[in-house]
Order: structure tokens, then sequence, then C-alpha cells
């Protein structure tokens, strides 16, 4: 997906200059504009940031143009997992089709040297998930964790929190989160 042509597309459905995205943001008018032509791929975080200047979730980011689809869909087969990857971490969302969502529900592949950007996630709610390959440190507050292949965790999301994979193989994991921001 075209991340760039994405955002410069809805900035502009949305009547915003770069420099006014970049205001309401909290970021530079050059970071808007390296973003929009594919200079730099944002991390999670910092697209999170950018997008709460239009005000638009992930979620309605990378599904804006998707027809919603009238009956309830039960079952996902893996190429019907919405792509909201953002850098070289891999998300897909698992429950694409359902609007009003309560929970975001997401399978993560994070390769050697991934994590979730230099800021610390916060946002309202709770997060969950376990590790089903691989190994990742998790960071919440001050404390940071070791996850192996098996290993689960719960915690606030009020708490400051990052994920990083610093290890030579890559980690998978089963995520999720509420309310459902993405």
């Amino acid at each position: 997906m075209d991340v760039g042509t994405r955002l410069q597309t809805i900035r502009r459905l949305k009547g915003l200059s770069q420099r006014e995205l970049a205001k309401r943001a909290g970021v530079t008018n050059s970071t808007i504009s390296m973003i929009e032509k594919n200079s730099v791929s944002p991390s999670i975080s910092s697209l999170k940031k950018v997008l709460a200047g239009i005000p638009m979730s992930l979620m309605e980011f990378f599904s804006m143009d998707m027809e919603q689809d009238r009956h309830a869909q039960v079952v996902y087969k893996a190429g019907e997992l919405l792509d909201i990857s953002t850098g070289s971490v891999s998300m897909k969302l698992i429950g694409k089709a359902h609007t009003g969502r309560a929970i975001a529900f997401l399978d993560e592949t994070y390769p050697p040297g991934a994590d979730t950007g230099e800021e610390m996630f916060v946002h309202d709610g709770e997060e969950a998930g376990v590790l089903i390959e691989g190994r990742l440190e998790l960071t919440v507050g001050s404390q940071t964790y070791l996850l192996e292949c098996g290993d689960s965790y719960y915690f606030d999301g009020s708490q400051p929190h990052r994920l990083r994979n610093p290890f030579d193989q890559p980690a998978r994991l089963i995520s999720a989160t509420t309310p459902a921001n993405f």
C-alpha cells in the first residue's frame, strides 16, 4: 500500500494543507512532505500522531475506500486480513468488516531489528497479546520484559508502552487492544 499517496489524498479531501496538518499533529511540515513523497516510511506511532491531526484512526486510514459488507463476516481467510503495516512491522487486522468494533485484533510480525517506534504508545483501554513465534522485548512504563514463544501479556493502555525485536529471528504476535483504535 502507498501510505504517502493515501495520506496526501485524505489530507486534501479534508481540506488541509501540509502545514496545517503538521501544526495539528505536532510534527514538522517536512515530516508530512517526506511521508507523502514516500521518502520515509513512518513508524506506527508516527503515523498515528499524524492521523490524530486529521483526526482519523489507523483503521479508518487503511480502510477508507473499502466497501462495507452488509452481511457480518465470520471467517477471514489469511489473504482477507486488512494490511495496516507501517515501516518494517507487518500488522494485519482481523475483523475489518465489523463497523463499530470494540476490540482491535491483530496478527503482527516483527522482523529482526523492528520496533513500534521511538515514541511509546499511550491509549485508553487495555492491551493483551501472546507471542507465537520468536522473542520480543515489551516495555511498559519503565519496565522492560523479555517475551519468549508462548508468553503473553495484559496491561492498561494508559501506561506508555512499545515492542521491539532486537533478536536475529522474526517474531510473530497475536494482540488485542481496546478500544478498537486501529
